[in-house]
């Protein structure tokens, strides 16, 4: 890089030597007492390395004066700065122009400094700076770079300005530290921060600029615009390493940053020092309880508040303001209102923009009284309500008198765009607090112009003599009688609108269309589609997929396929879960073929379905043991470009195991892990019950071990499958130490386990264990079925345990589950009466059972 010599840049080097050698001695004073302090002893400074005395820090910046011309220029140069600007500001500038190069001639920094102060357009002012660094023997200083900085970050131009910091970089030129913070602030303003930290490093490196604790702090203060802590700390740490000392204006961008980033606790250590210190002020304060209310920190900001007033602290008027909108965003309304309070105890008064949003908040929770107090004291106060505020005290209103109220004192003034704005807000309102008949009977005596009125509501719109129905009008009552199934009194206002003059837009077609659709009035919906095309409002997807919804909802493929053909008309695409639910219609009442024939006929019409419709098919045929046309159309998508998900794998696994076909379920399992998908809970569910239900009970349990491998959380159908798989392979043991294992891992039974383990038990001869875990579920509240007890009765009797067998007679009899003899349950209960009966030590209570229960003998 070639670096431009001026010779009348000694007398700056030697100042900057001599600045140097100030800092040298003041740091190495400094470093005798400053102790080594790491970056997470950020805050345990002494009290010695806090000072507000500005005086005794050495001070390099020079006063960038807000005149247009230095006072020390001489009329010579005046005339010189006066004549550039001419120049340049109308237009006349010429690179060649023989009067610029004279000019150019006696180009001072001083001169350009003055001349830039004095173009108020940065376009101008940038060509002015490009052209005087042109001319011989001149070259820029840090004076002149920050008379453009100034114009170019007051104006927003960032890259202009990230080139002008390249350029300065670039020149090697020498920086007081004054000018270097001023530069640094400059880009920091346009969120140049990361410019800012590199220009910082570089000049201090090549030792353009010795910085001081004002340099550090604006670049604090530019880091301060964004959240990088760790870069602030970094600055904070390397200040301090230099012997700066640190001072409320290094602290408060420091507060900035952590509050930004949400570290609040940091944020509060910083606030706590300053405040032992005497350092925070009200816009100290105020950033604190800002970022609070930001984040949604409503109850610590206001506690911050209260500490701060036994201080004798107080917030500002613009932070009274800002934090009452985000106290009331937060719906901390409560608490915005005492900050109220307190704003007006403090001096300040409200302005209308308060009111509103405090009264908003107050009527969006549903409190209209305190609204309306808020609202009086307002007016007390001497502050006109405007449209805004009264709407929303109408819509809020709980009552139809406080409505009229509200019209009466405030409606004299009104014009009459008001006046109709406010009518619909009534009507709101007393839809808001179920009146609908009300609202309907407001807009039926606009429509037919009665002459008797007979509430105050209907006098006041009345004596202002003009009609106030307009489209808002219809839709709000149009909306709600629909939301309310009275669809015939909707339509009905739906005609009228024409009468009267009323657009009708897209959203009240929709809503109205809608809601004949879910009340089965697809006919009236299909005339109201062909009224919004002769009108010339365009169907949206909405409208279509509500008529399309119908059609699916009743498994109407013909309906559904025709509305479809009209929306490709409009490239309007069929809503994924209306596809999916008749696909399901379909597949539930056995028409699965009928189900992929119009998944194919969309194909036609060039729609791609989703996976999902498609699984939902699959399904189907599975349902209908129709394995192979299932397997043929996973295949055919498959094909189409589809990459199956875990879902439409596990329909497919779950399918092929319940029809007993193993080896291919666990072919497409591998097929899973191929296409980079892993197996959920229910894939493996699926093959542990496949192999259950045909004896395997081994490979069962490798499932389940795969699953422990895989951090594949077994679920209580995982456990109840394999209890009930381990009891039918006669190893009650086994499934008993499942059992135990499954409340371990925390994974509760539910009623399918305790039935599965008992009825296992039972026909394993454990029925004395298997009648301690009926117990247990009976505890639970949990009711078994009838072949539980069959179950039972059965084990116990083969186990000549009649006594027992006779207990859960009495249960069965007791629960009402006596078999009828078509019941394939009666043999079992047949041959235990037969057993009991013969038992002296039961026969007599059998008979006694049998008796009172009105159950003849059992032949």
């Amino acid at each position: 890089m070639r670096r431009h010599y001026n010779p009348r840049s000694s007398v700056v080097v030697a100042a900057a030597i001599r600045a140097f050698a100030t800092n040298q001695f003041a740091l190495q004073k400094s470093m005798e007492f400053i102790n080594s302090y790491t970056s997470t002893q950020l805050f345990h400074f002494s009290n010695a390395h806090f000072t507000t005395n500005s005086s005794s820090i050495p001070s390099f910046s020079r006063q960038i004066s807000s005149k247009p011309y230095n006072a020390n220029l001489s009329p010579d140069s005046i005339r010189v700065v006066d004549r550039l600007i001419s120049i340049f500001t109308q237009n006349t500038f010429e690179a060649n122009n023989q009067e610029l190069s004279q000019l150019g001639c006696g180009l001072t920094r001083e001169i350009v400094e003055a001349v830039l102060k004095g173009i108020r357009n940065w376009k101008v002012a940038y060509r002015f700076f490009t052209w005087a660094k042109t001319q011989k023997g001149y070259f820029h200083n840090c004076y002149t770079f920050n008379a453009m900085a100034s114009i170019l970050s007051g104006a927003r131009r960032n890259a202009p300005m990230k080139s002008l910091y390249l350029e300065l970089i670039d020149s090697r030129c020498f920086m007081t530290p004054g000018a270097l913070g001023f530069f640094v602030r400059c880009l920091g303003s346009v969120g140049l921060m990361e410019e800012a930290n590199v220009l910082f490093d570089h000049v201090r490196q090549m030792g353009l600029c010795v910085p001081n604790n004002y340099s550090y702090n604006c670049l604090l203060e530019t880091i301060a615009k964004s959240s990088s802590c760790v870069q602030a700390e970094k600055r904070l740490d390397e200040m301090r390493s230099f012997g700066w000392i640190v001072d409320k204006y290094t602290m408060t961008p420091l507060l900035q940053v952590y509050c930004n980033s949400r570290e609040f606790d940091k944020a509060l250590v910083v606030f706590h020092q300053m405040l032992e210190r005497g350092w925070v002020d009200s816009h100290v304060l105020s950033i604190l309880v800002v970022s609070f209310s930001k984040w949604g920190e409503v109850d610590r900001a206001f506690e911050l508040i209260e500490k701060m007033e036994d201080c004798n602290l107080r917030l500002n008027e613009k932070t009274f303001y800002v934090l009452i909108h985000g106290f009331v965003s937060n719906s901390k309304v409560d608490k915005a209102l005492q900050l109220f309070d307190k704003m007006r105890g403090s001096g300040f008064c409200a302005d209308i923009g308060v009111y509103d949003v405090l009264i908003g908040g107050l009527c969006k929770l549903k409190r209209p009284q305190r609204a309306l107090h808020l609202f009086s004291g307002m007016k007390t106060s001497g502050i006109a309500p405007d449209i805004g505020i009264l709407k929303k005290l109408l819509s809020s209103a709980n009552e139809e008198e406080m409505m009229a109220q509200l019209l009466e004192e405030n409606g004299d003034s009104l014009d009459n765009d008001t006046v109709k704005l406010l009518y619909n807000s009534v009507l709101e309102g007393l839809v808001h607090i179920g009146c609908i008949d009300r609202a309907l009977e407001l807009v039926r005596m606009m429509m037919e112009d009665k002459p008797q009125c007979d509430s105050r509501l209907e006098k006041f719109f009345k004596l202002k003599g003009i009609n106030c129905l307009d489209s808002s009008t219809f839709s709000i009552v149009i909306n709600v009688l629909c939301q309310n199934g009275r669809l015939d009194e909707a339509l009905q206002l739906f005609g009228a609108m024409d009468e009267f003059g009323c657009q009708k837009d897209t959203l009240l077609f929709n809503n109205l269309i809608d809601a004949l659709c879910n009340a089965d009035r697809v006919i009236d919906s299909v005339h109201l589609l062909e009224e919004m095309k002769q009108l010339g409002i365009e169907p949206t997807h909405f409208t279509y997929n509500s008529i399309y919804g119908y059609f699916c909802r009743k498994g109407d493929v013909i309906g559904a396929t025709s509305i479809v053909k009209e929306m490709c008309n409009y490239r309007h695409e069929p809503w994924i879960k209306n596809s999916t639910t008749l696909v399901k219609e379909l597949c539930k009442h056995g028409r699965a073929v009928e189900a992929s024939s119009f998944l194919a006929k969309m194909v036609e019409e060039s729609l791609v379905p989703h996976l999902v419709p498609y699984s939902a098919a699959i399904d189907g045929f599975f349902k209908l043991q129709e394995v192979d046309r299932a397997l043929e159309l996973f295949h055919n998508i498959y094909s189409r470009g589809y990459r199956p998900d875990v879902v439409a794998y596990n329909i497919l696994i779950n399918g092929l195991c319940k029809a007993n076909r193993m080896s291919e379920a666990e072919n497409m399992v591998k097929e899973m892990l191929a296409q980079g998908l892993v197996p959920s809970t229910v894939t493996y569910n699926s093959l542990i019950d496949g192999w259950c239900k045909i004896g395997n009970i081994d490979q069962a349990m490798v499932c389940y071990s795969k699953m422990t491998v895989e951090d594949r959380e077994p679920s209580v159908i995982t456990y109840t499958t394999l209890i009930d798989g381990l009891c039918n392979a006669g190893q009650p043991d086994d499934a008993l130490m499942l059992w135990n294992q499954m409340e371990v891992k925390a994974c509760c039974p539910n009623r399918i386990s305790f039935m599965a383990l008992i009825t296992g038990l039972s026909k394993n001869g454990m029925p004395d264990t298997a009648l301690s875990y009926l117990h247990e579920m009976e505890k639970r509240e949990m009711s078994a079925d009838n072949f539980v007890y069959m179950a039972l009765l059965d084990s116990f009797l083969l186990k000549k345990n009649h006594v027992l067998a006779l207990d859960i007679l009495k249960k069965i009899v007791e629960k009402k589950m006596f078999p009828n003899p078509l019941d394939k349950n009666y043999a079992v209960v047949r041959n235990a009466i037969t057993k009991l009966c013969g038992d002296p030590s039961t026969s007599c209570n059998v008979k006694t059972l049998l008796a009172e229960c009105g159950i003849s003998e059992v032949p």
